[in-house]
């Protein structure tokens, strides 16, 4: 057996791996679109689903899965996730695995197919691997993985940008020790609660934020058909889009 053959088949075992906790019914696959860049995370508009990889933004027709256009930057390293506000793609990015960290937000811009640094954050805690918006507050992620991941943390920042913290937040025990080692490489809002995906398990951790102290409680388990990475609310479908990153291709998924 050749080594290729080897590491492939050992990176699609990963990718079946399955989470230790009891998982409720949640989504299911509805539609797959191979694209080589559905390695980190991805994100969906009215007329075009996307897959991110480290380097580059890749847009795909939405009803033809034919690639539309790529960008990148010279120094873009390790883009993690991304989600539409405002007409625009807002992703995560890091220096990871270098250190000390380095973590910004860039923003892709659909019409013009550009992709710019939007805000660099100075001593970050951690890598940052996903943002979001919520009532005007952006709220990120920035994680630690082996030993370290219990320092992955959540901060919320004022409305007029990130220069001031509102607070932040620390992930359970039960998560925790469920990441395997690694840490929660997606998240979005659903309501009133958070959904954080693994790393490379299919599952999603539906959270909360406390009514006191500053754990994040812990609501339940749900099946996903990606495993883990970055992964957006898709307008179309009102559904999920994600990545399987061992297979290449985007995932669709609706409950």
């Amino acid at each position: 057996m050749s080594g290729l053959l080897v590491l492939l088949i050992v990176a699609v075992t990963a990718g079946d791996a399955s989470s230790s906790l009891p998982c409720v019914a949640g989504w299911t696959s509805t539609r797959l679109i191979s694209s080589p860049y559905a390695t980190q995370a991805a994100a969906a508009d009215a007329r075009h689903v996307y897959a991110i990889s480290n380097t580059t933004i890749a847009k795909y027709n939405r009803d033809s899965g034919q690639l539309v256009s790529t960008a990148t930057t010279d120094d873009t390293q390790h883009l993690n996730s991304g989600f539409f506000h405002d007409g625009k793609l807002w992703c995560a990015h890091s220096n990871y695995p270098a250190v000390p960290h380095e973590s910004d937000i860039r923003v892709y811009h659909p019409e013009n197919n550009m992709l710019k640094v939007h805000h660099v954050f100075s001593q970050p805690p951690g890598s940052l691997v996903w943002c979001v918006v919520k009532e005007g507050r952006w709220w990120c992620c920035f994680a630690h993985y082996g030993d370290d991941n219990d320092r992955t943390v959540l901060i919320e920042y004022e409305a007029d940008g990130f220069h001031q913290e509102r607070q932040r937040f620390t992930f359970p025990d039960v998560i925790i020790e469920d990441w395997d080692g690694m840490s929660g490489s997606g998240g979005i809002w659903d309501g009133d609660s958070l959904l954080v995906s693994h790393h490379h398990f299919r599952v999603l951790y539906r959270l909360r934020l406390p009514e006191n102290g500053s754990e994040l409680t812990f609501i339940e388990a749900l099946h996903c058909p990606f495993p883990g990475q970055g992964f957006a609310h898709d307008p179309v479908t009102d559904g999920l889009i994600g990545i399987d990153r061992y297979r290449r291709r985007l995932v669709c998924a609706e409950k």
